[in-house]
């Protein structure tokens, strides 16, 4: 069901907000999840799958361990926004305005004020 012109409207808002009071997470969550990345940490944690089987079949532990920890990384891969966190730190330091972030906060807590009165 798609969102109604009103919805992306609040929705538009609360990004810009977001932006505005902490460039730092926003730049974190918006990171560097891009397909690529998930395909090949799928592929990984595939490997890894099929490897804790053969060690399974071979009865092997150690083998079986190897196996879980390719599996883990690539669920690590497939996960993580490591190439985020230099963004993030680059941006935030120059962009960050104190008063941009009072600006947002005073913004919602208008509109709370608001509808509470209503």
């Amino acid at each position: 069901m798609a969102l109604s012109e009103r919805e992306q409207r609040l929705l538009d808002e609360l990004e810009r907000g977001l932006y505005e009071s902490d460039p730092n997470l926003a730049n974190k969550i918006s990171g560097s999840r891009t397909p690529a990345r998930m395909i090949l940490g799928l592929a990984i944690g595939l490997i890894g799958v099929s490897l804790i089987v053969f060690a399974v079949i071979i009865q092997v532990a150690f083998f079986g361990l190897f196996a879980f920890l390719v599996m883990l990384t690539g669920l690590i891969v497939a996960s993580s926004n490591l190439g985020a966190t230099g963004q993030a730190k680059q941006s935030s330091g120059a962009n960050a305005k104190p008063t941009a972030k009072s600006q947002a906060r005073n913004l919602f807590e208008e509109r709370w004020n608001r509808r509470q009165g209503d």
